[in-house]
């Protein structure tokens, strides 16, 4: 089972960006897709973004595409989330996640800590 810590957020400033990562533990990190989720105040977590193992397809929700970007790096076992053009709707605490389609995969233990994304207009 792997384990997950996010790490990276932060408060920044409506249009402003940043860089989210989520280190990984265990062997089996290159053969999962994986994928970032996220939880506002109020609000049921949702898919935000998902990359294949081997990070040749990449999908995004329509409320971040064309603004944030998914990569990893598989000898590091860490996925990254860039995240442009900051919106304060985008506020939320952001969790990475073995992914099946665009859902946490059936094989995935539990959620880490998350990071705290604050964007203020």
């Amino acid at each position: 089972q792997v384990q997950l810590v996010e790490s990276g957020g932060g408060l920044v400033q409506a249009g402003g960006s940043l860089r989210l990562s989520c280190a990984a533990s265990g062997r089996t990190f290159s053969t999962y897709n994986m994928g970032w989720f996220r939880q506002a105040p109020g609000k049921e977590r949702e898919f935000v973004a998902r990359i294949r193992w081997s990070g040749a397809v990449t999908y995004y929700a329509d409320s971040v595409k064309g603004r944030f970007t998914i990569s990893r790096d598989n000898a590091k076992n860490t996925v990254y989330l860039q995240m442009n053009s900051l919106k304060p709707e985008d506020t939320a605490v952001y969790y990475c996640a073995p992914t099946s389609g665009s859902r946490p995969a059936d094989h995935f233990g539990s959620w880490g800590q998350g990071t705290q994304v604050t964007v203020s207009s």
